[in-house]
């Protein structure tokens, strides 16, 4: 099957300043962008420039400078939750992506939180997705939560494999909170990827695209994509695919190579 495809614009087109990325994704054949924060975005702007270009913002991260695993965070991550709902209405957006711990505009983890034992990390992690669960499906805004690598570009990060994720959504069994299964991150740090996407595809919401190493497009590391696009469609996943990649020399060439598969 053909799977939607969404870019992340953030990542792709970034020699374009970032309002002429929404209408070179769609010329590109991209029905779907995304990115990353909303707060440093002129939304008025963001929303006319995919109207224009005729795509549809899939989504952006919804928690910002506040982790799920911090219990003295769970106020503020759910008013800021409540204030990411609101832009993805405001900008028509179809989900946000929530993380375990806090990330800089870098991506870096803010607080490794070494203080905090793995129960209360779990623990609190459980209790604010519960409420977030109820928020999303008053909004009929999909979050989805995301497990990162701890190798090279999340270290310290909490939430780190897919089980761990997959099994606390469906444990808190609401349609509107899933997992964003990132085979670059997955491939980092566990491998398996058929076999966590055939245990857990009920619960992915999302999935990010990247080769590995170098988190470039598919085809030029170690991934076999073909094998894992045929997988995804026998296991029953029809959602989109983000492609949160850099490209290896350029844009283009990294279009190539998406649209190729």
């Amino acid at each position: 099957m053909l799977f939607q495809k969404s870019a992340c614009i953030e990542t792709l087109y970034t020699e374009l300043p970032f309002l002429k990325r929404f209408d070179a994704a769609k010329k590109d054949g991209f029905d779907f962008v995304e990115f990353w924060g909303w707060a440093d975005k002129d939304l008025d702007a963001v929303k006319k420039a995919a109207a224009d270009a005729g795509v549809t913002i899939n989504g952006f991260n919804g928690d910002a400078a506040f982790s799920l695993i911090d219990p003295k965070h769970k106020a503020k991550y759910l008013n800021f939750i409540k204030k990411s709902i609101d832009t993805a209405f405001r900008i028509d957006a179809l989900s946000v992506t929530i993380h375990s711990n806090a990330l800089d505009d870098q991506g870096l983890v803010i607080n490794h939180y070494p203080e905090l034992s793995d129960t209360v990390k779990k623990c609190s992690m459980f209790g604010t997705l519960l409420e977030c669960a109820c928020i999303a499906e008053k909004s009929g805004i999909t979050m989805n939560l995301e497990p990162l690598n701890s190798i090279v570009d999340h270290v310290g990060n909490y939430l780190i494999h897919t089980s761990d994720a997959a099994e606390m959504t469906r444990l808190i069994g609401s349609p509107k909170l899933k997992i964003l299964y990132d085979v670059y991150h997955m491939q980092l740090n566990e491998g398996n990827i058929c076999g966590a996407i055939s245990a857990y595809c009920d619960q992915i919401g999302h999935i990010h695209i990247a080769d590995v190493p170098g988190r470039h497009e598919p085809g030029t590391g170690e991934i076999n994509y073909h094998k894992i696009f045929d997988h995804l469609e026998k296991s029953g996943y029809t959602g989109r695919i983000g492609y949160e990649l850099f490209p290896k020399t350029s844009t283009a060439d990294a279009v190539k190579a998406i649209m190729s598969y």
